[in-house]
């Protein structure tokens, strides 16, 4: 049994909103990303110096391995993020697709 594809208008409007939605999740992390890498380790660092963090300097340590973290975790962020928006993009599609054969 074959399905009908979707209405192309219906599947302009999917990827126009899929790729809205794609750029405000890369907005937002890479704002998250320049935080970490050049606020808080660069512009920050003689206000983070005042707390310790396992004996060293925060602003130190946030400028040799805290950003290196949270790129790490931005990334993986990211793929979590944009698996769950591809599902659900996909899912509006086909049931547009479902809706349409009625």
């Amino acid at each position: 049994m074959k399905t009908k594809p979707p209405h192309p208008d219906r599947v302009a409007i999917a990827k126009a909103q899929y790729w809205s939605a794609n750029i405000r999740v890369v907005l937002t992390l890479m704002g998250l990303w320049f935080l970490f890498g050049c606020v808080l380790s660069i512009f920050a660092v003689d206000a983070l110096n005042t707390f310790k963090l396992g004996g060293f300097p925060l602003g130190f340590w946030m400028a040799q391995q805290g950003t290196t973290i949270a790129f790490i975790v931005i990334v993986f962020s990211y793929v979590f993020i944009m698996k769950r928006l591809d599902e659900r993009y996909a899912r509006n599609v086909c049931n547009d697709e479902g809706a349409q054969d009625s």
